[in-house]
């Protein structure tokens, strides 16, 4: 009997409708074992319950009850669901679900929502804004099709909060989210207006500090991804429940709820982003309709966008010496677009890190004084369905291999007698093509200003001419430059004589100052602007930003740092809080 008592206090019984509006009324973070009335609740996850009690020990804002799903409405979809729910109900709001008994996984989202509650009452942080989770009756006429619709529906949402931007973890949370076997199809950075943030946000409107929320959200560069996953299936789930040794599955008991077999489903966003520790930072949508909505407003022309990737692409020293030009023609007649390119002498560490595939071919050391014994070429090729074109086009690793299955490839049109090797190399996947261009271009950030006499028109098209170039806005602020601020940037002419009438151009409304981030960022920005007189600028460079919409050296609609310290001094003071993604070291 004293055993029963403990389960009672431990789990709360729910098991009509008043109860379930009853529990609703909670303080803090309810955790609910969904059970159905034939199976009972997920007896293997009681122990990680007390455990997690007993040891954070906030009985005013950590609760744990067990709801069946046959008596309370809102629990409809749920019946004849032998696997274990568990949803997480935060002062009243449903903002949570694991399926299946992942005690790891329910485990890490109990103390993270424990912690986040804690800082929160302590004022050390501002309430998360979570999307409240809505189920869909399975009873009704359309639910099939919805079900159907929402499995076909590949594609999420995602933003990348400004915070996670201005800290350097865009990188970071792509990196995982292509990892994961996600694509990202499409990408943007922008500032959101505040009708976007209520819009993307409106299930969380009624929170006490939406608003807050919403100022914080429009005040710095958000990274919008529209995220897809491949058509094959997630492999089944791994229960990881008290004995996870007992592997085979027995016959249907009065535990049958936590043995059940595993069920196939689509490939959440929102709960791999949370299984990593990073949800905190990025903000997901999956509901169909969302979705759509949503790609419409950010990304209009998306239905239409060809898949553009991206690949790294090297030419070895011989082919580099002997070649170059036959391959440049090549990779133009095949409809690539040569983004970056540069020559690099490699190290002997990075030369066996490039051709580690090799080293137990007798010819390796060969290779390696091959590759450190002149420049090679890497390049950045762009192109629909980049990667894989590109992998094809070249062929096989090795010539023997080559003229076996791919006769016709590039491997075997630029063979050497030297060494029995493709003198091509290209990425292997999207993930490592990123990682791969990152190390070979490590991207270099400058200031950018875009001066107040500029139009909203000429505005959008300079944001369009630094997309095409191929810079990534990393942060952008709107501000009015008072003789302050102002110094922050032009703090090398503040001195001269005409910095007074620069102050008095910049006071005449905001500017928007950004940080562009590219490989040779601040020489690819300065022949971007053009000469400083705009006149000048049509006759030297006229299809520079200056030539298009400067009308005088004063007026001349953009400004940029010079060199490297004067864009880092000049992003330091403007953007205190911004961490460079990647610096440069190559």
């Amino acid at each position: 009997m004293a055993g029963k008592k403990r389960e009672i206090q431990l789990q709360a019984v729910i098991n009509s409708q008043s109860l379930w509006d009853e529990m609703l009324q909670n303080k803090g973070l309810t955790v609910i074992d969904v059970y159905q009335a034939w199976c009972g609740p997920c007896k293997a996850m009681q122990t990680l319950f007390r455990k997690l009690k007993n040891e954070l020990n906030e009985d005013e804002i950590l609760h744990f009850v067990v709801a069946e799903a046959n008596s309370i409405a809102a629990l409809q979809p749920f019946r004849d669901n032998c696997e274990p729910i568990f949803l997480f109900s935060l002062n009243g709001k449903i903002v949570g679900k694991i399926e299946g008994a992942n005690a790891p996984l329910v485990n890490q989202k109990i103390i993270n929502l424990i912690n986040e509650e804690r800082k929160i009452a302590a004022g050390e942080m501002v309430r998360p804004q979570y999307h409240e989770i809505t189920f869909v009756d399975s009873d009704t006429e359309d639910a099939g099709e919805t079900f159907n619709e929402n499995v076909d529906q590949l594609h999420s949402i995602a933003i990348i909060k400004p915070e996670a931007v201005t800290t350097g973890k865009t990188i970071e949370i792509k990196e995982k989210i292509i990892s994961a076997g996600f694509v990202i199809e499409a990408e943007d950075k922008r500032v959101l207006t505040e009708n976007q943030v209520r819009d993307f946000y409106s299930q969380i409107a009624d929170e006490p500090d939406f608003e807050d929320f919403v100022t914080l959200m429009t005040t710095g560069i958000s990274c919008i991804l529209v995220v897809s996953q491949d058509n094959g299936q997630e492999p089944p789930r791994k229960e990881n429940v008290s004995n996870p040794e007992k592997k085979e599955l027995k016959e249907p008991s009065e535990n049958h709820h936590e043995m059940a077999t595993p069920t196939v489903m689509k490939k959440s966003l929102q709960e791999y982003l949370e299984r990593q520790n990073i949800s905190q930072f990025c903000d997901v949508e999956e509901n169909t309709t969302n979705v759509n909505k949503f790609i419409d407003i950010f990304f209009p022309d998306f239905k239409s966008m060809s898949k553009l990737e991206k690949t790294l692409a090297l030419l070895r020293p011989d082919l580099f010496q002997e070649k170059k030009e036959d391959v440049f023609n090549i990779i133009k007649d095949e409809g690539f677009k040569i983004l970056m390119q540069r020559q690099i002498v490699l190290s002997e560490e990075e030369a066996q890190t490039l051709c580690k595939e090799y080293e137990n071919e007798d010819y390796f050391g060969n290779l390696i004084e091959n590759m450190t014994s002149g420049p090679s070429l890497a390049l950045v090729l762009l192109r629909e369905n980049g990667l894989q074109h590109w992998k094809e086009l070249i062929g096989p690793s090795t010539v023997e291999e080559a003229k076996e299955h791919l006769p016709e490839s590039l491997c075997v049109q630029f063979a050497t007698e030297s060494l029995p090797i493709n003198q091509l190399y290209g990425s292997d996947s999207l993930e490592a093509a990123e990682r791969e261009i990152q190390y070979f271009f490590p991207p270099q950030n400058t200031l950018a200003l875009i001066k107040p006499h500029a139009t909203h028109k000429q505005r959008e098209e300079i944001f369009s001419i630094i997309k095409e170039a191929g810079f990534d806005i990393t942060q952008m602020k709107e501000m009015l430059l008072t003789k302050d601020k102002a110094n922050k940037i032009y703090f090398k002419i503040t001195n001269k004589d005409f910095y007074k009438d620069v102050l008095e151009i910049l006071s005449e409304g905001p500017s928007v100052v950004m940080v562009l981030t590219k490989w040779n960022a601040i020489s690819d920005w300065r022949r971007l602007m053009g000469p400083t007189d705009p006149e000048e600028a049509k006759l030297l460079s006229p299809e520079s930003i200056r030539a298009r919409f400067g009308i005088t050296i004063l007026r001349n609609i953009v400004h940029g740092s010079s060199n490297t310290q004067e864009a880092m001094e000049a992003i330091d003071r403007i953007f205190e809080e911004f961490v460079p993604e990647n610096s440069e070291e190559h």
